[in-house]
Formats: C-alpha cells, sequence, structure tokens
C-alpha cells in the first residue's frame, strides 16, 4: 500500500478529506442520524438501533471519535456518545465552503 503523503496537501485540503471519510460508510451516517434525532448522548443501543454488530459500530464510533465529530463520555461501565457541536460546526464551514464552488460557465471545458 502506498504512502498517503498527505504533508504535499494544505491543511485546508486535508481537513476536507478527513471530514469526507465521516460519510464514507453508512453506518457512520447512520449513527450520526441517530445521534442528531435522539439529541442527547446515547449509551449503549446504538447495536439495536444501527443494526451491525458491537465491535463494527465501536470500529465506526472510534473513526467519529478520532474525527471530533462526537465525544464520549464514560458512565459505569459504558460510553456515551453525543455530537460534538464545536467540531461540528467547523466541519459544516470548511466544507459549506468546498462544496459552494461553482464553476464558471466560460464554455471551454470539454
Amino acid at each position: 500500500m502506498g504512502i498517503a503523503k498527505t504533508e504535499i496537501f494544505t491543511e485546508a485540503q486535508n481537513e476536507i478529506a478527513l471530514f469526507a471519510k465521516a460519510f464514507g460508510h453508512p453506518a457512520r451516517v447512520a449513527i450520526l442520524q441517530h445521534l442528531f434525532k435522539i439529541n442527547t448522548c446515547v449509551c449503549g443501543d446504538l447495536v439495536s438501533e444501527i443494526g451491525l454488530a458491537q465491535p463494527t459500530i465501536s470500529q465506526h464510533l472510534k473513526e467519529l471519535k478520532q474525527l471530533g465529530l462526537i465525544k464520549g463520555n464514560v458512565e459505569g461501565t459504558s460510553v456515551c456518545y453525543c455530537i460534538n457541536p464545536d467540531v461540528w460546526s467547523k466541519m459544516k464551514q470548511i466544507m459549506t465552503e468546498f462544496l459552494d464552488q461553482d464553476l464558471c460557465d466560460n464554455g471551454s471545458c470539454c
């Protein structure tokens, strides 16, 4: 497998790629949607809600937490997760700026 060479790209390009990774799997999208829907921390009921095995859910939660889109805290023997509003707002701003780019209609493209 090749090296990603992320150091040759700008910080903004790397941030866009990392945030886009969060939406790269439907399970992560489903987890985020569920957290928004319940609008509170969730402790352990994601397996029944999403329909995947616990280790799979845990891996997706780990990815989302590494990106900072969710945060978790330990309550007894379980970890409770919720949306991290600061990082979510930052991600929305960065992605909106990127997605709001439009092509100039100069007719010179193929």
